[in-house]
């Protein structure tokens, strides 16, 4: 009986190790499941910032690689000049690929945030026309030109067309249902 006691003893010990390892692996797992690190961001805002983190010369090469249809390249080029994980880097070039995003420089990051929050009187009227069948719906501001129009279509195209339509009220004289009957013209 007592040669039983010692491999009981070890095969005891083996369970209890194993039993710890695969508590800690599953709580390492579950830490990282609500991170809030882990909530993945919306791709266009996604491509926005990792084109925010790029200098001029970075931003066309990794387009360049990624036009040649490179991306394991392009991803090593983002890993190495932002420092950020292996699959932050994939996921930033994957969203670079899906929505394109021209250069600009921090300035100009920065004036096209504050053009959103106040709108600029321009002295022109711009009218945009949207039409589906028999339906025609007119917007004219002086709010509105062909880069916030365009924002607007985006936003639209892209399904959230809640944001579009606030974007639209913000811009021009009409109320959030007309908005949103102007948009609904545009979502296809």
């Amino acid at each position: 009986m007592e040669s039983l006691v010692v491999p009981v003893l070890i095969l005891l010990a083996v369970v209890a190790l194993v039993m710890v390892a695969y508590r800690a692996a599953r709580n390492r797992r579950a830490s990282h499941g609500t991170a809030p690190s882990a909530q993945p961001a919306a791709p266009q805002e996604l491509a926005q910032a990792a084109a925010n983190r790029l200098s001029e010369d970075q931003h066309r090469r990794i387009y360049a690689l990624i036009a040649q249809g490179q991306a394991m390249a392009a991803i090593k080029l983002y890993y190495e000049v932002t420092g950020e994980g292996l699959r932050a880097s994939r996921d930033a070039v994957g969203a670079l690929a899906a929505h394109p995003q021209p250069y600009r420089s921090q300035e100009q990051a920065q004036v096209v945030e504050e053009d959103d929050d106040e709108p600029q009187r321009f002295p022109y009227r711009y009218r945009a026309i949207a039409s589906k069948g028999d339906v025609t719906r007119e917007v004219s501001s002086n709010m509105l030109n062909d880069e916030i129009y365009g924002r607007i279509r985006t936003l639209a195209r892209s399904g959230d067309t809640e944001a579009a339509a606030n974007a639209l009220t913000r811009h021009s004289d009409i109320s959030l249902k007309q908005a949103r009957e102007f948009i609904a013209l545009l979502d296809d």
